[in-house]
């Protein structure tokens, strides 16, 4: 049986996950900017951003979105 401080537990994760899903729904990636050395003689350094772009499916932040309702929905029960 589930006690009182494992609902609890269960709902407030499944309050974070909806948040993180919407928040995935709504920014479908971002670029991770690196630095990238090309050249390093004595006091001259010659250095390369790069961007890679991370992206992902709204449809994942759909999925955790319906994810956090049935954890939030399992820790409501009595």
């Amino acid at each position: 049986m589930v006690n009182k401080k494992t609902n609890y537990i269960m709902k407030n994760v499944g309050i974070a996950v909806i948040v993180i899903g919407i928040l995935m729904t709504v920014f479908t990636g971002f670029n991770l900017i690196t630095k990238k050395k090309i050249l390093d003689v004595g006091a001259v350094e010659i250095s390369k951003e790069e961007k890679t772009p991370i992206y992902w499916s709204p449809i994942t932040g759909l999925v955790l979105i319906a994810v956090g309702g049935v954890l939030i929905a399992v820790g409501r029960k009595k």
